[in-house]
């Protein structure tokens, strides 16, 4: 007997995957996109306000946590960021 070829649901399933990934990546691909316009500029020195500082760790962590920087980065920014805090 010859084999039989895909049948039409199975196809149908393929398509609707492909479309499904296809929609999730273009949803990454905005948001990250939206992510980079709302990042936030860090004076290069001095005061940084509670609210800015509070944005920046969070933005760190997302980074670290989307494997957008390696671990010995983080580390750096994240010390670099706590030395800004200041004590009152």
């Amino acid at each position: 007997m010859a084999a039989r070829g895909t049948t039409f649901a199975k196809q149908d399933r393929e398509r609707a995957k492909k479309a499904k990934a296809q929609l999730k990546q273009e949803r990454r691909e905005a948001r990250e996109a939206e992510l980079a316009e709302q990042a936030t500029e860090v004076p290069a020195e001095g005061e940084v306000p509670p609210d800015v500082l509070l944005k920046l760790v969070q933005e760190l962590h997302d980074n670290f946590a989307d494997g957008k920087m390696s671990f010995e980065e983080f580390e750096q920014a994240k010390t670099d960021l706590m030395a800004r805090i200041s004590v009152s």
